[in-house]
């Protein structure tokens, strides 16, 4: 299912406020429009819906995600440590994730991202395994959870 086809993400964010909604899609827009190459994996978790994209349909290969929390979205980097944040804008103390909180579009500072954005995109290609079917382009919705703590 490519990227136009956002009918289940859109179930998914039902819940939350509208201006949560409209920073969630500007910002996979955002990515889509850069790495139109990648997939989206789509997850409805218990605590936060989460988007992330990856050169493959493999969570292990995402290299920037969006969590859908109750008043923002944090814009993260699953090895965000691998790489320098120069402007200092990524929080996490984790051992490898790298996040920071967008409120909205006003609040993203888009070109230092695209940097980032390339330094993690090269980062995961360069790690990637050996796929034995290439998927390119496509919306997958990985898991949906049943039970949810957050907004309903």
């Amino acid at each position: 299912m490519p990227k136009e086809t956002a009918g289940d993400l859109m179930k998914f964010l039902l819940p939350y406020p509208d201006s949560v909604k409209t920073t969630t899609l500007w910002l996979r827009e955002f990515v889509w429009d850069l790495y139109p190459q990648t997939n989206e994996l789509i997850y409805d978790n218990y605590n936060a819906v989460a988007l992330g994209w990856s050169p493959t349909d493999k969570a292990g290969d995402v290299f920037c995600s969006l969590a859908v929390v109750s008043d923002h979205v944090n814009f993260g980097f699953n090895r965000g440590v691998d790489f320098p944040d120069r402007q200092k804008l990524l929080i996490g103390n984790g051992s490898q994730y790298r996040y920071f909180q967008v409120r909205t579009i006003h609040d993203f500072p888009a070109e230092y991202v695209k940097e980032l954005l390339a330094m993690a995109y090269e980062n995961s290609v360069g790690r990637q395994k050996t796929v034995k079917q290439v998927i390119k382009g496509e919306t997958i919705v990985k898991s949906v959870s049943p039970v949810k703590r957050r907004p309903v």
